[in-house]
């Protein structure tokens, strides 16, 4: 990755990012284009597979349960024509995405009415009807469906380089293969890499799984929990069943017959044919060693995804064709953390994003710069805040 300077401990950047995925990078970006002197870094070299932004495919959606997240999507939707404007290529394509359930299931009714009372595009689909417009699907415990019509692919690969691309032509800095090795806080923030040591006044901390370990020795204890999830790609048995499985919309199951909980499939640009369908739950692990796991804890997800489509897409052969991995890092409630530092104001933390919050970077991006430079934003930031994780003050009489 180029840089665009090498001034080492002599510089005194305005704002330094850790973690240079998509969270991170978004950060940078808006940043540098409030004119602010920003350093980016990263622990591996870019590009890398080592974290939670890479491959070819995620879903972007408006549908929530939540107020706060469709507030925000509507703002990130802006902010990703922005970027594809500035770096002049395709970032995302549109497809619908059918939330999938029980009519009596209480989280599917709260997808449902979200939608219908904050106005999202969408179509509702009986078990018959949604037979008919998608006959790749077999409902098989009786769901119904809630098309979320303003849904799509985003391209990851693609928008990480875009955004990038774009926070250096800003005048921001990149430096790639520099571990974090210390943070020292103050009023100017001294961090110290493998390579090199740097001062900012406003450090902005987005390192994914890694964040905890940078986090502890400020005095910072966040239950993030780093997860290996299994990315499954899924072939139709036979030619007759391919052109149907190519047109497949997104989709999330909620809670499908009882069987499983959170499964989401979409169609594959990594692999033309295939169909990407994963389980939203993985197995903990150490983010610097994905590949010891502990049976007792690991979770079964390639035995869930056969049953789901053998039950659901039995135009499917029931044997994954390609498998892959990424990172989640969870936290308990599954909602962001977005926050300042308790102690330090000029250290922001953005973690947390719980296999979810790809699609939301240009508004997180924008939230923890504008937290940075101490500015509100017109967020609904409470469910965010680390104050969550910690003891309520007990009463007094």
């Amino acid at each position: 990755m180029a840089v665009q300077e090498n001034c080492g401990s002599s510089c005194l950047y305005e704002a330094l990012v850790v973690g240079a995925g998509i969270q991170g990078s978004f950060t940078a970006y808006h940043l540098a284009k409030r004119g602010q002197k920003t350093l980016l870094l990263e622990q591996f070299p870019l590009p890398h597979t080592r974290g939670s932004s890479h491959g070819q495919s995620r879903i972007i959606r408006s549908a929530y349960p939540q107020d706060y997240y469709v507030a925000m999507m509507k703002r990130a939707y802006q902010l990703w024509a922005v970027l594809e404007t500035e770096a002049g290529t395709l970032l995302h394509r549109p497809t619908p995405m059918l939330v999938l359930g029980q009519q009596q299931n209480s989280e599917f009714q709260s997808f449902w009415q979200t939608m219908q009372r904050l106005d999202i595009p969408h179509e509702v689909f009986t078990p018959q009807a949604l037979a008919q417009k998608y006959p790749e699907i077999h409902p098989h415990g009786g769901e119904m469906a809630v098309a979320d019509l303003t849904a799509g692919v985003l391209y990851p690969d693609k928008a990480l380089q875009a955004v990038q691309e774009q926070f250096q032509r800003s005048g921001g800095t990149v430096r790639d293969g520099e571990k974090v090795l210390r943070i020292l806080p103050g009023n100017v923030v001294t961090v110290t890499t493998n390579r090199g040591e740097y001062r900012a006044k406003h450090l902005v901390i987005t390192a994914g799984p890694w964040t905890g370990c940078l986090l502890a020795p400020l005095g910072v204890q966040l239950p993030l929990q780093p997860l290996r999830i299994h990315v499954y790609y899924w072939q139709a048995k036979g030619p007759g069943t391919r052109s149907h499985v190519e047109h497949l919309p997104c989709f999330l199951g909620i809670s499908l017959n009882q069987e499983a909980h959170h499964i989401y499939g979409l169609p594959s640009d990594e692999y033309p044919g295939l169909v990407k369908i994963c389980y939203h739950h993985g197995s903990p692990v150490e983010p610097d060693q994905p590949d010891q796991l502990d049976r007792a804890s690991a979770v079964p997800d390639r035995q869930i995804l056969q049953d789901f489509v053998r039950n659901y897409l039995p135009g499917l052969d029931p044997e994954p064709a390609v498998e892959e991995r990424c990172l989640y890092t969870n936290t308990p409630d599954e909602d962001f953390v977005l926050d300042r530092h308790p102690r330090f104001n000029n250290i922001i933390i953005g973690a947390g994003f719980s296999g979810h919050g790809f699609k939301f970077a240009p508004v997180i991006g924008e939230i923890l710069c504008k937290l940075s430079l101490g500015e509100e934003t017109p967020y609904n930031l409470a469910p965010f805040r680390i104050s969550r994780f910690l003891p309520s003050p007990k009463a007094t009489l």
